[in-house]
């Protein structure tokens, strides 16, 4: 019973839609990220280094067998690494995309935390604390002059 009112709790707070939507988001901005890389990003790398396409790129350690009929009996042994510069490659877009979000809500943040901006809307709970430290300032000045006289 407490494992299925702590799962109400954690469904009902939107944390389990936050995480589906961010999943879902997720996935669509991988399938964005592979054309950017595989479609726009690698055509013109390819054509500066000669119609190279890095996707076949590899290095055979040990060519396939086959026996007098044409039957590969042992298979080639490579590393692909064209595969490996093509998802280092999407994992460059998507780190800097994240970096560039990143960097852009904490901007919001910051100048909506702001109390003395007001272009944006400050939070009520940021207002309230900082109308508390104005406060606070105001009588720890009023201490200090009782204290001097």
């Amino acid at each position: 019973m407490k494992l299925i009112k702590e799962f109400k709790e954690f469904a009902v707070k939107g944390n389990m839609i936050d995480m589906a939507i961010g999943i879902i988001i997720g996935a669509a901005f991988n399938k964005v990220i592979d054309v950017l890389a595989k479609q726009v990003l690698l055509p013109p790398l390819s054509l500066l280094s000669d119609g190279t396409n890095f996707e076949d790129k590899r290095l055979v350690l040990r060519d396939a067998i086959k026996d007098n009929t044409g039957v590969i009996t042992t298979s080639e042994v490579a590393v692909e690494y064209g595969k490996l510069f093509e998802v280092f490659l999407d994992f460059l877009i998507i780190g800097f995309t994240v970096f560039i979000v990143v960097k852009a809500m904490n901007k919001l943040r910051n100048r909506a935390q702001d109390t003395k901006d007001k272009t944006v809307a400050t939070p009520k709970d940021i207002e309230l604390l900082s109308d508390l430290k104005v406060l606070m300032e105001e009588q720890n000045r009023l201490l200090k002059a009782n204290v001097s006289k």
